[in-house]
């Protein structure tokens, strides 16, 4: 938690740590890694991370601000990867666990605006340091919009703002575009529904 608490110190966007709950000796035993790891830091040691006004929600133990636990979240959803992160706009971040290729322990980003797994480059480290004090506002620009800021905030962390047409749409990245509340979990199988559907390939087909 040492190196965790140094990136938020030196965080260049909002990040608020949410309180760890009761049940993070369990949350921590299900995640089956270590509080040496940032990983296992944030699972025991955080109910979870809200970055840049709550744009992008990290996994913890759970909070009222945000139920979904990291291990909970997984279960029943996790197929050769483990998600750590999605955002407000639909786009959930996993960790390889060779459902993706070689690279195992990598980052991928399911993007809402392409309904493709996209390769980050980074592991779970990286990418938590990356949020924090890295570029990351620059890697989620194109799917923002003018008053995101006020938008996300009123955001609860277990719902998203999916956008009418959807995003992988032409239509759906005009500025006529609508958006209304869903909850992540309906976000998740919407999108990973039709993904199958168009048969969407995953990086290594």
């Amino acid at each position: 938690m040492p190196i965790v608490r140094e990136w938020l110190a030196h965080a260049v966007r909002p990040v608020e740590v949410l309180p760890p709950s009761n049940s993070r000796d369990s949350v921590l035993l299900k995640t089956q890694v270590t509080t040496r790891s940032p990983m296992g830091a944030v699972a025991h040691e955080t109910g979870g991370l809200l970055i840049d006004r709550g744009w992008l929600r990290v996994l913890g133990s759970g909070h009222p601000r945000l139920k979904r636990t990291l291990p909970g979240w997984n279960d029943g959803r996790a197929n050769g990867f483990y998600l750590v992160a999605d955002d407000a706009v639909g786009g959930f971040f996993a960790m390889n666990g060779g459902a993706f290729g070689s690279d195992v322990m990598n980052i991928y980003y399911f993007a809402p605006d392409s309904l493709r797994w996209e390769p980050l480059g980074m592991g779970y480290s990286a990418f938590l340091e990356w949020a924090c004090v890295g570029k990351y506002d620059m890697f989620c620009q194109d799917l923002r919009w003018l008053g995101w800021e006020e938008d996300v905030a009123r955001l609860a962390g277990d719902r998203c703002l999916m956008t009418y047409p959807p995003l992988w749409t032409r239509e759906g990245r005009e500025p006529s575009a609508q958006r209304g509340e869903a909850s992540v979990e309906e976000a998740w199988g919407l999108q990973m529904d039709i993904a199958m559907q168009l048969g969407t390939p995953r990086p290594k087909d």
